[in-house]
């Protein structure tokens, strides 16, 4: 069932409910109050018959039933009895009783009874004159009363029905209108696909919830957006830098093959090509690791890690790589007292990656091929500072330098693939680390990651 006919049946719904109980109230409060004026007119009727049975010396019982039978007053099916002190009855207008003997012990217990046997209407009540008691019991067919409330319930029923009706056009016709927008968003949603991103959505006005509703997936379009523009710029740059080594390969051993040559030869295209082989493997490496970083749903395994031993096994498996670079190790202090505290909850891989990224960089854009690391640590962080004295960043470039692929314009005659720094920044923050950097021109730039000892 669509939301317009559940709105449209629930407000019917609620309107019936609300003039089902108004109705009742109406039809209780009549009946009662019908009740209550017919009863009376029954107890004036039976006094009214007492005082002249009682006071008036010259009407006779059968006179009085003359009387009352042509009454122009009379109820329709009227009957009255009185009954003396030992509960014989003396008067009555018809020959039968009203009532059982043992409801009159009642009747003189309550001194007034109301109630109604079959469609009579029935009162009884205890008439005190000269001093004695005297029981007077009246009925009645209230014809007129009753037919009043059956025309009532009629017009009650058509009112309900024709209210109805009425709400239930109402209804849909207001739910249409209110739905409209949503409609109106359905249609725009349907015409954003993935070569009109830019599209964003309208809906309602500054306040109501339809506006905010299109505000939240104009935010959401933003980051679609901006995530496909990311995906498909990663995959035109993974591609181009995959495929400048895979030609660069394929060169070297066309190349070899044009001719024969030598064994020394042989080795030195070869070396060359595992060169090539190596850098594209180490790319690949990186582009799957900031592909399971920016996953957040991957989940990762965190225990305890000693960043002193990791920064040292990242340093040494550097300089065993590369025994040009040089790395110096030091302590924002005294040793004794900040290494003990240099444990924190965190993944070890991930963390060596991240070292070791920052270190390379470091030796590889330094003329010294050298890094500084200090090492400090407080109650709450532990501080990594990786410094060196290299070519450094332009400072209209360290607003990108975390962006997948990109290089700056003063290192692109230096072999890399923009994905280290990007990588080193996803894994500090999986980390709720902080990493910041100050550079000048060829002065060397200096890397600061904060790490939070308890997660």
């Amino acid at each position: 069932m669509k939301i317009r006919a559940r709105l449209s049946f629930t407000f019917v719904g609620i309107v019936a409910a609300l003039l089902l109980i108004f109705s009742f109230v109406v039809y209780a409060t009549a009946e009662y109050f019908r009740q209550r004026d017919f009863y009376l007119r029954l107890s004036d009727k039976a006094r009214t018959t007492a005082r002249l049975l009682l006071d008036e010396d010259e009407i006779t019982t059968r006179l009085l039933r003359v009387i009352e039978k042509n009454n122009l007053t009379a109820l329709p099916e009227e009957q009255i009895n009185v009954y003396g002190q030992n509960n014989q009855m003396i008067y009555a207008t018809q020959d039968s009783a009203i009532i059982k003997p043992e409801a009159l012990v009642l009747i003189r217990k309550k001194k007034e009874v109301f109630f109604r046997q079959q469609r009579k209407e029935i009162v009884g009540f205890v008439h005190r004159h000269n001093n004695q008691d005297y029981i007077l019991v009246a009925s009645a067919f209230d014809q007129y009363g009753l037919e009043e409330m059956r025309h009532l319930s009629a017009i009650m029923g058509v009112g309900l029905l024709c209210s109805l009706a009425v709400m239930g056009a109402v209804g849909w016709a207001y739910a249409g209108r209110s739905l409209r927008p949503i409609s109106d968003v359905i249609q725009q949603v349907d015409r954003i696909t993935a070569s009109n991103l830019n599209q964003r959505v309208t809906a309602g006005n500054d306040q109501d919830e339809l506006s905010q509703l299109a505000h939240t997936f104009n935010l959401m379009l933003d980051r679609v957006q901006e995530a496909f523009e990311m995906q498909r710029n990663f995959v035109s740059n993974a591609s181009h830098e995959l495929r400048t080594p895979l030609t660069i390969i394929t060169g070297q051993i066309e190349v070899t093959l044009l001719k024969r040559r030598t064994v020394e030869e042989h080795e030195a295209k070869w070396k060359s090509v595992l060169e090539v082989i190596h850098r594209m493997n180490k790319l690949t490496n990186n582009l799957l690791d900031l592909t399971l970083v920016s996953l957040e749903s991957t989940p990762l395994k965190f225990s305890e890690v000693s960043i002193d031993e990791v920064i040292y096994q990242v340093s040494q498996m550097l300089m065993t790589r590369q025994p040009d670079y040089s790395v110096v190790f030091s302590f924002d202090g005294q040793m004794e007292t900040i290494q003990p505290s240099l444990t924190i909850e965190g993944n070890k891989s991930l963390l060596y990656s991240a070292f070791f990224n920052l270190m390379e960089n470091g030796c590889k854009f330094s003329e010294n091929k050298r890094v500084q690391v200090t090492l400090g640590a407080n109650d709450r962080w532990i501080t990594i500072e990786f410094k060196d004295e290299g070519v450094g960043i332009l400072e209209s470039d360290i607003k990108s330098i975390y962006e997948p692929f990109f290089r700056a314009e003063n290192v692109k005659r230096i072999h890399g693939h923009g994905v280290g720094l990007p990588l080193t920044y996803r894994i500090v923050q999986l980390h709720h680390g902080q990493i910041t950097v100050a550079s000048q021109i060829n002065q060397g730039t200096t890397f600061t990651i904060r790490l939070p000892k308890m997660l």
